[in-house]
């Protein structure tokens, strides 16, 4: 009989299990999910007595798989790193919430008169007692691993009882700590499994791949043979055999063949794909071809159920990241449900298969009783590893395992991959804290720097103390096993990660962290439904919106980051010359037959002409040289813009006909001039009144044509009857997640708020009116700051049109970058929608743009806003001509930013959730000739040099009218 004090504290391997098998498809199964009785206990001294024998009634019910959390019971907590118990391992606190769960289930006659019945169990966490009719099985170890009982002789004809404990805290949480919310229960599938005598249970298979041959080698539990009817190939068991004429599976083309394994009493089915994993000359290989993996950190994940995912969702997943032109994908931070695996065989993506391991909170506070190198943990972690590679080996998707995440280094890791060299020598293992990879077979980091990327990148990177370890490390292949932190409004900076990547066979890839915001549905104190994130569920310690740093939203929509990974990560590349363009391809095994190339050209973002691109079938790596079309060109013409866009030409299974896989733009003719006055300027006028019935109000007011100016502010106050406000100065954004940064260093949004960017003064200092134009200087500074920028507007107007020309010059030492530079205009909350010629569909920025494309875009202005879960400065379109927000037509003399918003940057800065914005009296128009890049500094390096902005004299030129 295993006690509380015994299991609680346990830091050994599961008892009571079967040993760990790889399980073949075609064995009989009884799924027990559904609805389950259930009792909660806040701590382990008010249990129900008797449950596991079927005495009393269960108090309540609840729905398996999930979390109890998440059902009515408990809290959910987020931690990032931190431990949300005191560090004393193996021991944790009193407050320990306990689920215990039983439900009744019926086993077929059949199953009882031959064979063994197998109890199993996908996902339970954190550890769990489990008992068939009163009969104590064993104790489950390790919440993301699959575990199996043989209740064979506990069953009986009719009802039996399943009765399962289940303890928040247990010593295995010390190992777990895998930034993510802490949730607990049966949250993965439980089954009975029907293993029949004679038919194989456990079925190993082998392959390999070279030169159009594959070879397999498939081992059983049973004697027998094996069949590929495809191939019209029989074998024996256990005997390797060489096929011929196979053809090989890579994330490009996942070709699968059905593996048919034959024992003495029946059969069993494995889905298998050939193809060899290698390292050799300090590259890494898939068939024998360096491959680049362009992937994505993946955490099991919904904002209703938490881990508890259906089939629907993992499906929704894939098909996501294949769609933006990713072709892995890393099971952070343990093994995912086996059906996942099964997907990414079909569909096509590489795997890095990470053991249920992390004990980040160590690393933060003290290394001092790390489980990774304590002798008590040894077989624990071992028998984890174990568990996840026998379970998992036959899907050709998996290309590494990873021993773990963020628990340091100790003799417990160099034991898992021992253990793993061993079983499994076909795949190459990697895990980032053996940073001399000592017992790995890839040297791995994290949000490196680009300029450290470019030196390891040539090999070049700083020596070890060690040369013969610095020597094995040089030799052996690079990965990023997470970059990109797609946190908030980003990342930035992918595209020239992308290229440094490329420029070195030893660099094996990167993973973008991560796929999905970690948000939970909930509400806020005013009854507001939100996206939760640590803090929001009463948690007494937690890491805040860290969770929400996902490609796609917590409902799974794509935020404009996912966008902006797909472009990037385009297998089609397009380069524009003179009259011509050089399209290569980036596929590392297949070739370009399925794609077709579409072109169009539009005159100031009308479309004018369109055709096919006559392209040929492109292998891996090559590229082609293609003219294209003659393009006229009228004297009348506008900006000449020629569209490539590369579309799949038949349905894949990933995706349909149509779906863009790349596209590119060429400004043919940049057109005439856009900002002039049409005819003679007017003559600027100051109202004059006499007598009593005049209005001293219009004393203030300078009339130039249709625009209105307050002689004391120097602003426009009204353009054509239209109430506005503005051209105001702004050098301050509503700081980002990656403005924030983890610490000083990285911290830009605590530079503007020392510099008072967010609370900047305007004050007139000079007001001419002369002729045809008036000319207002603006000096705007912060409270308690000598540092101040004197902007000069001269108005002009042809008395349909103002003309505004402006000149920034900052005064005083301007070191620390600004957040924009750039003016509001406030205009009335009736201009709802926006129509624009510039960059779009979606936002942009200036390290974060291989998404946008010049066109025609109209919109409604709310659905210019990004709902990022805690809002930020967001919905900035790039590269815009001209825009029309409501009546009012605005035109510069260059490019610029647009950002159109019913909110102000203050409101932004200072809610805490989307869903907590309220549209103000105004519209907040943002006219910008630049924004500071935005980077990925919420955990990883700043923008690029070039994408920093430091103040500068600038010039700049506005045109608006009114539309009639």
């Amino acid at each position: 009989m295993i006690t509380p004090t015994d299991y609680l504290e346990h830091t050994g391997p599961p008892l009571g299990t079967l040993p760990p098998r790889t399980a073949p498809d075609g064995l009989p199964a009884l799924d027990l999910g559904g609805c389950w009785g259930f009792s909660w206990s806040a701590d382990s001294t008010d249990l129900p007595e008797g449950f596991e024998a079927g005495r009393g009634e269960a108090a309540a019910t609840i729905d398996v798989p999930s979390h109890w959390q998440l059902q009515g019971w408990g809290r959910p907590q987020y931690t990032n790193s931190q431990y949300p118990f005191p560090l004393d391992v193996p021991h944790v606190p009193f407050e320990n919430e306990v689920g215990s769960y039983r439900r009744l289930f019926e086993v077929p006659q059949a199953w009882r008169s031959s064979g063994r019945v197998l109890l199993r169990f996908e996902g339970v966490d954190s550890t769990a007692v489990v008992w068939v009719n009163g009969v104590q099985l064993g104790l489950l170890v390790g919440s993301r691993l699959t575990h199996e009982f043989d209740v064979t002789e506990h069953l009986k004809a009719g009802e039996n009882l399943i009765a399962v404990r289940v303890h928040q805290w247990s010593a295995s949480s010390y190992i777990e700590d895998q930034d993510q919310w802490w949730l607990s229960g049966i949250f993965r599938e439980v089954s009975l499994r029907h293993l029949p005598t004679g038919v194989p249970s456990d079925v190993r298979v082998d392959t390999d791949w070279a030169d159009g041959a594959g070879s397999i080698t498939v081992t059983a539990d049973v004697p027998g043979r094996f069949e590929i009817s495809e191939l019209g190939f029989t074998g024996e068991l256990g005997e390797p055999v060489t096929i011929q004429g196979v053809l090989p599976w890579s994330a490009e083309s996942p070709q699968l063949y059905d593996v048919t394994v034959y024992g003495p009493s029946g059969a069993v089915h494995v889905r298998t794909g050939f193809r060899s994993v290698s390292v050799s000359d300090g590259v890494f290989r898939v068939n024998g071809a360096r491959t680049v993996l362009r992937g994505v950190n993946r955490h099991d994940f919904h904002p209703l159920r938490g881990r508890a995912l259906t089939r629907q969702d993992m499906l929704d997943d894939v098909l996501a990241i294949k769609r933006a032109n990713l072709n892995a994908l890393r099971t952070s931070h343990y093994p995912p449900p086996p059906y996942l695996l099964q997907l990414c065989d079909q569909y096509g993506l590489y795997v890095i298969d990470e053991c249920d391991l992390e004990t980040h909170g160590f690393i933060d506070v003290d290394p001092e009783g790390n489980p990774v190198d304590d002798p008590r943990w040894t077989q624990a972690l071992v028998s984890r590893m174990g568990s996840m590679v026998t379970r998992d080996r036959n899907h050709p998707c998996i290309v590494m395992w990873s021993l773990g995440n963020e628990a340091d280094t100790g003799f417990n890791l160099a034991a898992m991959a021992a253990w793993t060299k061993s079983a499994d020598p076909s795949r190459p293992i990697q895990y980032e804290c053996d940073r001399e990879t000592a017992y790995t077979d890839v040297w791995s980091q994290m949000y490196t720097p680009h300029q450290e990327l470019a030196a390891i990148a040539q090999r070049a990177e700083p020596a070890l103390p060690d040369l013969a370890q610095d020597a094995r490390r040089r030799a052996k292949p690079y990965l990023l096993c997470e970059y990109g932190h797609a946190m908030g409004n980003g990342p930035g900076g992918l595209l020239e990660y992308r290229d440094l990547i490329e420029s070195s066979q030893r660099c094996a890839g990167a993973f973008v962290w991560e796929l999905i915001d970690q948000g939970l549905t909930t509400t806020d104190a005013a009854g507001n439904t939100i996206v939760g994130y640590g803090g929001d569920l009463g948690e007494v310690l937690h890491s805040g919106n860290f969770c929400c740093d996902g490609l796609l939203f917590a409902d799974r929509s794509p935020s404009p980051g996912m966008a902006q990974v797909a472009a990037v990560n385009a297998p089609i590349r397009l380069a524009f010359g003179t009259d011509s363009i050089v399209i290569s391809s980036a596929y590392d095994h297949t070739g370009t037959a399925n794609l077709s190339y579409r072109w169009t050209l539009t005159d100031n973002g009308i479309e004018v002409d369109a055709g096919e691109l006559p392209v040929p079938v492109l292998g891996p790596g090559d590229q082609a040289d293609v003219r294209f079309p003659e393009i006229p060109r009228g004297a009348d013409s506008g900006e000449l813009v020629f569209t490539v866009s590369v579309q799949l030409a038949a349905e894949a299974a990933w995706a349909p006909a149509g779906h863009e896989i790349a596209f590119a733009q060429h400004v043919v003719s940049a057109g005439p001039a856009r900002v002039q006055l049409r005819s003679p300027a007017v003559a600027a006028t100051v109202f004059q009144q006499d007598g009593p019935d005049r209005d001293s109000s219009l004393e203030r007011i300078v009339s130039v044509g249709p625009a209105r100016i307050d002689r004391y502010t120097g602003m426009l106050v009204e353009l054509g009857g239209v109430t506005l406000a503005g051209p105001r100065l702004e050098l301050w954004r509503a700081p980002t997640d990656n403005d924030r940064g983890p610490d000083e260093a990285t911290a830009v949004a605590s530079a503007w708020s020392r510099l008072g960017l967010h609370r900047l003064t305007h004050r007139l200092t000079h007001l001419d009116v002369t002729g045809p134009a008036v000319t207002a200087v603006i000096r705007t500074a912060a409270a308690h700051r000598r540092d101040a920028v004197v902007t000069t507007y001269r108005w002009s107007s042809d008395g349909q049109q103002a003309l505004c020309e402006i000149t920034v010059e900052p005064v005083g030492d301007w070191t620390v970058p600004v957040g924009r530079i750039g003016w509001v205009l406030e205009q009335p909350p009736e201009h709802d929608t926006v129509a624009w010629y510039g960059g779009g569909p979606g936002e942009a920025y200036s390290d974060s743009r291989a998404a946008s494309r010049l066109g025609r875009y109209e919109s409604a202005v709310p659905s210019l806003h990004t709902p990022y879960a805690r809002p930020q400065e967001n919905g900035q379109r790039l590269d815009v001509r001209w825009a029309q927000v409501g009546p009012l037509r605005i035109t510069g003399d260059r490019p610029f930013g647009l950002t159109v918003s019913p909110y102000s940057r203050r409101q932004l800065a200072e809610t805490a959730h989307n869903a907590a914005l309220r549209p103000e009296d105004r519209l907040f128009c943002h006219i910008d000739l630049a924004q500071h890049g935005l980077g990925s500094a919420s955990c990883g390096p700043g923008p690029l040099p070039e994408d920093v902005l430091l103040l500068t004299p600038q010039t700049f030129t506005l045109a608006m009218e009114v539309a009639p």
